[in-house]
């Protein structure tokens, strides 16, 4: 029983396709820094936190982007079908040592091209009532 891919004719500019919460973790940045290779002790110490004028271990990059597109990912199924994937940076995700940070994403339709039968997907990620990703859009072919 295989995933449907959405089809373009049933969508609408502004529809939401999903809202997922992703929980990281110390442990996830731990995670996250053995498998990209980004050691940087921001990402897992306090003190170089602290040190260099940060509010605390700050959350990947790459891995906060990463969470945001697969709200996209799961909607349509298959992450082949992610054409075009862009954010800016706008907050840091400050992972707490005990409760780690919830970043809650949500996914809607910001524009539709029938002819390249493709969805602009505009992505909201929210941490601690604050947007951390500005213009995070991709582009999924359908």
């Amino acid at each position: 029983m295989g995933h449907s891919v959405p089809k373009i004719i049933e969508l609408e500019i502004g529809q939401v396709i999903g809202t997922t919460e992703f929980l990281l973790t110390r442990d996830s940045l731990v995670r996250y820094a053995g498998a990209s290779g980004d050691f940087n002790p921001i990402h897992y110490r306090d003190d170089v936190a602290a040190a260099v004028g940060l509010p605390g271990v700050l959350a990947h990059g790459m891995l906060t982007m990463g969470a945001a597109v697969q709200v996209a990912v799961d909607w349509v199924g298959d992450a082949g079908r992610i054409l075009d994937y862009q954010v800016r940076f706008t907050k840091p995700v400050v992972v707490d040592p005990v409760l780690g940070a919830t970043l809650v994403v949500t996914g809607t339709i910001g524009a539709i091209d029938a002819e390249a039968r493709t969805a602009r997907i505009d992505f909201e990620a929210i941490f601690d009532e604050t947007k951390v990703l500005g213009k995070a859009q991709a582009v999924v072919r359908l």
